[in-house]
């Protein structure tokens, strides 16, 4: 089973590519989609789509995971990370890929046992999980560790309810 952890951002949105054999784990890739910031909204938000397609494409996973967005205290910025996460969700939706989404203090728990844990910590247990992965940014590791995630907890009812869900909207189905 091949998984993508997505972290959303407007600037830098994360992606991690791991590998699921029963209970074993293998880094594929990881990486960082940037966009312009001297270009309008929607270009940077069409450039995060059309790199999240590329990257689709390339290593054909099987299931998607995305961080839930936190609330900022600016609300321009929490509606700009909004856009840029609705376009993350979209693009694995819409090849058909389930999506499944995790508050970001379970990703934490998940991987370090502390919903509060710091992105020192964070990467910490990135590479202990995964030796051979080099995150080349902040942003794939947490990618990384919304797949580790995932592949914890694919199969609970929530995460299948949501993707479902994500899947139908994508068929043109009512949600």
């Amino acid at each position: 089973m091949r998984l993508i952890g997505l972290d959303p951002g407007l600037r830098r949105t994360g992606w991690g590519v791991i590998d699921v054999d029963g209970s074993r784990l293998s880094h594929v890739a990881n990486g960082a989609i940037v966009s312009d910031a001297a270009l309008s909204l929607a270009a940077r938000l069409a450039q995060i789509f059309e790199g999240l397609e590329s990257v689709l494409a390339a290593y054909g996973p099987d299931e998607a995971a995305v961080e839930e967005t936190f609330v900022n205290r600016n609300p321009s910025s929490t509606l700009k990370l909004g856009q840029a996460r609705g376009v993350v969700l979209l693009a694995p939706a819409r090849t058909g890929i389930p999506v499944a989404e995790y508050p970001a203090n379970l990703i934490k728990k998940s991987l370090v046992g502390n919903g509060h844990a710091d992105k020192n910590q964070m990467q910490a247990m990135v590479g202990v999980l995964l030796p051979a992965a080099k995150p080349q940014s902040a942003d794939a590791a947490d990618a990384l560790a919304i797949a580790i995630c995932h592949a914890h907890h694919r199969r609970s009812p929530q995460a299948l309810q949501a993707a479902a869900a994500l899947a139908a909207v994508a068929r043109g189905a009512p949600a």
